[in-house]
């Protein structure tokens, strides 16, 4: 009998926020109840090229499947190190890609499934920008009312995030997940 093989949601925080904050706590919850371990990495105070290599050498010592989870800035770190890695997917909230200061990777060659959540009203990270990176990263753009931090669509995130693990388990049958719910 194969022993399970129980993924890992990797999430990244944004500038301002931190590894506890309250969107990463509610999809910690849906993880857990889905059967995914969870861990947050605390980037505060660490420019943006050193939060990506942070995280690439978090990942360096992997040795299961995992998911990359990233806020902001966070969206941006997670999409850069899914260049260079093999995550099962990337789920982006208000990504800060084709933004002026960022390194400019080639976000384009993405090569897993992307799920993307954005706002339209989004007044730090402009609406056009992540429209061109989901079209190019053949990702599943999901744009509400709102604004950067969509902080009045918690529960379409959560559903948005709810379908992409599903996808991700349909994806990769070989993995033994299970809801807490079905236990």
């Amino acid at each position: 009998m194969n022993p399970v093989v129980k993924p890992l949601v990797i999430f990244s925080h944004g500038k301002v926020s931190g590894p506890k904050g309250n969107r990463i706590q509610a999809l910690s919850k849906i993880c857990e109840k889905n059967g995914f371990d969870v861990e947050s990495l605390d980037y505060r105070r660490l420019p943006t090229n050193e939060r990506v290599t942070k995280l690439n050498n978090y990942l360096l010592n992997l040795s299961r499947p995992y998911i990359l989870v990233g806020t902001s800035m966070g969206g941006y770190v997670s999409a850069v190190a899914g260049l260079n890695n093999e995550p099962m997917g990337l789920f982006l909230i208000s990504p800060a890609v084709y933004m002026d200061g960022y390194a400019e990777a080639e976000l384009e060659q993405i090569d897993c499934p992307v799920t993307v959540v954005h706002g339209w009203q989004d007044d730090i990270v402009p609406v056009d920008n992540v429209i061109r990176f989901a079209s190019a990263a053949k990702a599943d753009l999901h744009v509400f009312e709102g604004g950067h931090r969509l902080r009045e669509k918690l529960t379409e995130t959560e559903a948005c995030f709810q379908q992409f693990l599903d996808n991700c388990r349909e994806q990769n049958p070989r993995l033994r997940l299970r809801s807490v719910a079905n236990q």
